[in-house]
């Protein structure tokens, strides 16, 4: 395995991740941030496998995403190819996948209960996992963010694409949003990064 792979995960999970990715010879590519997912797993020609991770994730959301992926490779060649990306063959494997890294040699002892509690039933983004989300990015690097729940009620706010929207009332658990240009509704996880406009 490539060292600076190994650079991006925490230093007491490197060896067992060199033989998971060892075993599955899987090709693995760190890319640049992609703004819409984490991570990717494909079967490319001649029957090779490939996962990418983006480079801008912080060391436990990288092995998380690392570990996400190669679960779907492991399903696939384990159930075979007919089976949903997310369904329960998926989920048994990232839970198998997952459990000898959750220890607080590997993850801050804040974190392991939310994690306990995600992989219990695993979504297919741990995005949709709120308080997760939450105590991941803070140990983000860079700037501080700003959440969409933090943003006041009827404050304005921009996206990464420059769209501008201004915020609403919270339905059960999304935020209902109303985008300033077409005024249409759309709904906001309240873990989604945002910039406030004054």
């Amino acid at each position: 395995m490539q060292t600076q792979l190994l650079d991006f995960i925490p230093q007491e999970t490197q060896p067992q991740v060199e033989a998971l990715l060892a075993k599955d010879n899987l090709i693995v590519k760190v890319s640049k941030e992609r703004k819409t997912k984490h991570g990717d797993y494909r079967q490319l020609p001649y029957g090779k496998h490939q996962i990418t991770v983006n480079s801008n994730l912080n060391s436990y959301r990288f092995l998380i995403t690392l570990i996400h992926e190669i679960a779907h490779f492991e399903a696939y060649d384990t159930y075979g190819r007919f089976i949903k990306p997310h369904g329960k063959e998926w989920k048994k494997t990232f839970q198998h996948l997952m459990l000898p890294f959750l220890r607080p040699e590997v993850f801050p002892t804040e974190l392991l209960p939310l994690l306990a509690k995600h992989f219990k039933n695993p979504k297919a983004s741990s995005d949709t996992d709120t308080k997760l989300t939450y105590a991941l990015k803070q140990f983000d690097e860079g700037d501080a963010k700003t959440y969409v729940f933090e943003v006041p009620f009827g404050k304005n706010f921009k996206l990464y694409n420059g769209r501008t929207f201004k915020k609403g009332e919270k339905r059960r658990k999304r935020f209902e949003c109303v985008e300033v240009k077409t005024g249409r509704l759309y709904l906001f996880n309240p873990n989604a990064e945002v910039e406030l406009l004054e």
